[in-house]
């Protein structure tokens, strides 16, 4: 018999909690029975909503609490003042071994600066990174990071790439990933030293994994690797430029669609490959960023999501939970990375510290 997950969600994160997050764990609970949820919040507001999800009901345990992070809190005031929070509790149960994932649609920030510091580093890992995929002409591939980490080094963005290359063989099942450096060439004395110095590490290095070189801007949409490395200053802006310019198109495609009579009757006869169009480029498909290099799944959802794309965020989770991600990620960075004495001594000062930045 399959053994239970537990997967810890912080019930009142979010723009729509916390109705969105019963129906999202309604949701994900048609594709896992194996699942139980512990979710953290208000009781008198989450009893009654799962009353009308009896399966969800049936796999979650409320644990009550009423103070929640609002989305306008400064990381350093969540971490000071949030310590019964939802947000908190769900990481705290991570730590304490009785969740093995913990899932929130609250402020990114706050849940990057408490799970850093309650759920610490892997060792070899610096900093955490934002990961999360989306399409390409071929297939989906992953970025990180998305905003975690303004300014980076040459270490960092090879963490990152060794990370990112789990998170693609894991969550997108491509066995060997192909790793790019976002760069602004491709020739190689182009760019700042950090990805030059990265490019050669990951050139150099004997761990197996498919080092493609450094990729520009157009290659994101193409699809020319699996994995693109960059740090979060540049991988957030490439982030949210991409996803407005999926808006600009759906405006136009919707305007030009609706303008005339005939294009009306056009766009009733396209109408089946125009919804597979909308289902392929939905965000909800690829909800859930996940913080990477933390010991433990720390999955970040949209904050506007719905129940459909906070479903999707948790079983993004429960993937990385049942491929046991974590641990290869330790084995990987053994075959490239010796934990320094600094990364201990950073990892061992963890409650003293808090991330560089959180913008995604």
């Amino acid at each position: 018999m399959t053994d239970l997950i537990t997967v810890a969600i912080d019930g009142m994160g979010g723009d729509n909690a916390p109705d969105m997050i019963v129906g999202g764990i309604d949701l994900a609970c048609a594709h896992a029975d194996d699942v139980r949820y512990l979710v953290f919040g208000d009781e008198a507001q989450l009893e009654p909503l799962l009353d009308k999800y009896p399966r969800a009901k049936a796999a979650c345990e409320i644990r009550h609490t009423t103070d929640i992070v609002t989305m306008g809190d400064k990381p350093t005031v969540a971490l000071r003042t949030g310590k019964n929070s939802s947000m908190r509790l769900a990481i705290d149960a991570v730590k304490n071994g009785e969740a093995s994932a913990i899932v929130s649609a609250g402020n990114t920030g706050a849940l990057m600066a408490m799970a850093t510091i309650v759920l610490r580093m892997i060792p070899g890992i610096s900093r955490p990174a934002i990961v999360t995929s989306f399409p390409t002409q071929n297939g989906d591939c992953v970025m990180l990071d998305l905003g975690a980490n303004i300014e980076c080094d040459a270490e960092n963005l090879v963490q990152f790439a060794v990370m990112g290359e789990v998170f693609a063989r894991n969550e997108l099942d491509i066995e060997q990933p192909s790793i790019g450096i976002l760069n602004v060439g491709v020739e190689g004395l182009k760019g700042n030293d950090s990805v030059k110095k990265a490019a050669a590490i990951l050139q150099e290095s004997d761990l197996p994994i498919k080092f493609y070189g450094f990729v520009e801007g157009d290659d994101i949409g193409k699809g020319t690797v699996d994995v693109i490395v960059t740090d979060g200053f540049t991988g957030n802006i490439a982030l949210k430029t991409a996803e407005g310019t999926a808006q600009l198109i759906t405006f136009f495609l919707k305007k030009f669609l609706t303008e005339s009579l005939i294009s009306k009757i056009g766009a009733l006869m396209a109408r089946p490959a125009l919804e597979r169009f909308r289902a392929h480029f939905d965000p909800r498909r690829y909800n859930g960023a996940m913080l990477v290099g933390l010991n433990g799944v720390c999955v970040k959802s949209h904050g506007g999501t719905d129940a459909l794309g906070f479903a999707h965020a948790i079983e993004a989770g429960v993937k990385l939970i049942r491929r046991d991600f974590i641990e290869i990620i330790k084995e990987d960075l053994g075959h490239l990375i010796s934990p320094s004495s600094d990364a201990s001594e950073n990892t061992d000062n963890a409650d003293n510290s808090e991330p560089q930045s959180a913008t995604a």
